[in-house]
């Protein structure tokens, strides 16, 4: 629901208001009748449809809003409506009669091959019949309205003017509803307040303000009269219907469940108090990051029915096709999902604005959600599981999620993830969408007894809303590519027992350093859009090499990466140990052989199986410290030799890997970096030098005495 003025449209001009007259009787505003025709958002043709094809629902409303619950509570809903059947019954003939009507139009369409020339008709009258079944409805369609790779563009086109163009109730009525709940009148709140409404949407409508007070501009936005009665209504029959089709499809998901999670953040949303203390956490959380805008609240001259806020002027993000500012609500989304667990569930366009000064404002605090740390932590791991293609570990994630019954077959839904994701990682992190795994998912859903949790369904749509916007004006874009290198970096510095456990499962597999993982790991992490790197038009050149090393040395010694550090240190030390027994092993052939009458050489330390991969590790690792991929390159670095397996020992295998080393010294001018680090770094960077040795030492001594004593 949009709180603020569309973009195309300029706000109506404030009505300007004199002072209350002293001991006068209260004069109740009346809109002026000088109000632009341009400036008013209603549709002559849309006019408050709603109330006049549902109006029976405001009349029987008057008399049952009382009684119904302010919260979702179904049992208390149903004690309601049973009480009237007849109501029901009409209620449920009209949404029947009227979606039936049009999927008969549709078929007819079909049958008289005429699908293609009546496509846009039909479009408008899906709209039409929404939004004459009223706010329930519409919210439904609300939900799909912003993917352009799954709505034929008719049907968006039409969906997406009900975002916050909406034919809005009477002025009238409204001024009354806001006199009511706040007990005064509006000249002695408001010095101006527009005439008309600025906006509409499926629960109220917004008029422009000005506090007599202080002189702020604000927005106020009023509930509809009786759209409580209706709603829970309404989501008494559907959910009803939700019971009769799963038991009759047999579907895995719990649609009853969805249903209720959707409902009960519906009802949160019609309170606007509620919505008030959501829209100040949501400020406090994400308001300071870089080009966020969160209107402030004014709780104090905030009701249940209700909102008054900072007027926040600005064009909706998918009109302005800003790419960065898409950016921009890929981070915030996931500062809100991975990093506090707080999110916004209902960002479709209409709620997200692109303000004058270029920044990403958030607006309706009213459907919000809550992910809780297990279920954010199971969420990493999954994408990084699923990136990483370890199948296996994917499973267990589904399990954890929710996805999959603690009793499914592990085995074989390895093996059948196998088969659906396969494909689409193998394009590429940077080129997996939504809609790939979403739609190769829903082939095996029904196998394995897959399930929506309702919290999942809320956490997706949040991003899949932002990829459809994207979308577009960018055919091209992916939000799981803006994410993942999010995810990679949090991944690296989270300090939770449960993703450090992760990550050295991820990079330890069977006890073997899976170093293509590390890598993959750290420079998609430097694709991650932080706080520092959303500047537009940066100067600094994050594409170059120099900068990609700059940004990994100062990562690793922070504390931050103190993790990670430590796992570089350790595969370091088996490399330079290595690299001493082979060192060893080269020189002490060569001076036996050079020996007069030298018979066979005398057996030397050697390199077995393990010693050669530490190489090659040290090998990769020191050049990947100083000639850091670009991102979505993890290929072998150049120069790997892959001949030096298995063979341990040979001085073919000893004279190959240390012909690899001798390129060491190239990594040298990547040394004069070390001046442009932090002070911090520096210092941390000083004392990595006799850690190592303690490590090397401590290898070094372990390896004399089992060759000693074993």
């Amino acid at each position: 629901m949009l709180l603020l003025q569309p973009c195309a449209v300029p706000a109506p001009p404030l009505r300007r208001r004199p002072p209350p007259p002293r001991r006068q009787p209260r004069r109740r505003p009346v809109p002026s009748p000088l109000a632009s025709a341009s400036s008013s958002i209603a549709v002559n043709s849309d006019e408050d449809a709603f109330t006049r094809c549902s109006g029976y629902l405001f009349e029987e409303g008057v008399a049952t809003e009382a009684e119904l619950p302010t919260t979702y509570d179904l049992p208390g809903i149903a004690a309601v409506y049973r009480r009237r059947p007849l109501l029901v019954l009409r209620r449920s003939i009209q949404i029947g009669a009227s979606f039936g009507r049009w999927f008969a139009l549709r078929y007819l369409d079909r049958v008289n091959e005429r699908a293609d020339e009546m496509f846009e008709l039909r479009a408008a009258q899906l709209r039409r019949i929404l939004l004459e079944l009223g706010p329930a409805f519409v919210k439904i369609a609300q939900a799909v309205s912003s993917r352009p790779d799954v709505i034929p563009p008719a049907y968006l086109d039409e969906l997406s003017l009900l975002q916050d163009r909406i034919a809005p109730f009477s002025t009238e009525v409204a001024f009354n509803i806001i006199e009511k709940e706040l007990g005064k009148s509006l000249d002695m709140i408001f010095s101006e307040i527009s005439p008309v409404p600025v906006a509409a949407a499926s629960l109220g409508q917004v008029y422009q303000a000005r506090f007599r007070s202080n002189g702020k501009v604000v927005a106020v936005k009023v509930q509809r009269p009786g759209v409580q009665a209706a709603i829970s209504l309404d989501l008494f029959i559907l959910r009803f219907l939700a019971g009769v089709a799963r038991k009759a499809a047999k579907l895995n998901t719990d649609l009853p469940a969805v249903l209720d999670e959707w409902a009960s953040s519906l009802f949160r949303e019609m309170d606007y108090i509620a919505e008030a203390r959501n829209g100040l956490k949501f400020r406090e959380f994400y308001g300071k990051l870089r080009d966020v805008r969160v209107p402030e609240m004014y709780l104090e001259q905030t009701r249940r029915r209700v909102l008054v806020m900072e007027w926040v002027e600005g064009k909706k993000l998918s009109e302005v096709r800003d790419q960065y500012l898409v950016e921009v609500g890929v981070y915030c989304s996931l500062s809100q999902l991975l990093e506090y667990g707080f999110y916004h569930a209902d960002p479709h366009p209409g709620n997200l604005l692109r303000t004058v000064d270029g920044k990403l404002a958030y607006l309706d605090f009213g459907m919000m959600g809550e992910f809780r740390q297990e279920l954010r932590d199971g969420f990493i791991e999954a994408c990084l599981h699923l990136v990483n293609r370890d199948f296996d570990a994917l499973a267990k994630d589904f399990i954890t999620l929710g996805l999959l019954p603690p009793t499914a077959q592990k085995g074989e839904v390895t093996k059948a993830l196998t088969g659906v994701f396969e494909n689409a990682v193998n394009k590429g992190v940077q080129n997996i969408s939504f809609g790939d795994l979403s739609g190769n998912l829903g082939r095996t859903m029904y196998k394995f007894k897959f399930r929506i949790p309702s919290y999942f369904s809320l956490v997706i749509r949040s991003l899949a809303v932002l990829e459809g916007i994207a979308i577009s004006f960018n055919p091209n874009y992916k939000v799981l590519s803006s994410s993942y290198p999010w995810i990679a970096r949090k991944v690296l510095t989270d300090s939770s027992p449960q993703l450090r456990s992760t990550l050295q499962n991820l990079l330890y597999k069977d006890g073997k350093f899976q170093i293509d993982r590390l890598e993959s790991l750290l420079t998609e992490s430097l694709r991650a859009r932080t706080e520092q790197s959303l500047v537009r038009n940066q100067q600094e050149d994050v594409g170059s090499t120099r900068y990609a090393i700059k940004q990994v040395l100062s990562f690793t010694l922070t504390e931050q990466g103190a993790f990670v550090k430590d796992l570089l240190l350790q595969e370091i030390a088996k490399g330079i140990d290595a690299l001493g027994v082979a060192t060893l092993s080269s020189a002490t052939s060569e001076a036996t052989s050079r020996l007069p009458f030298a018979g066979s050489p005398s057996p030397s330390p050697s390199l077995d199986d393990e010693d050669v991969t530490n190489l090659r590790n040290l090998y990769r690792l020191l050049l990947l410290l100083s000639r850091v991929p670009q991102a979505g390159n993890s290929s072998p670095v150049p120069g790997y030799n892959n001949s030096i397996e298995k063979e341990g020992g040979s001085t073919n295998e000893i004279s190959l890997a240390l012909y690899e080393m001798a390129s060491v010294p190239e990594l040298l001018p990547a040394l004069s970096i070390i001046p442009e680090l932090p002070p911090e770094s520096q210092q941390q960077l000083l004392l990595l030098p006799v850690d190592l040795t303690n490590r090397i030492l401590s290898r070094a001594v372990a390896r004399t005495v089992r060759r000693l004593f074993i």
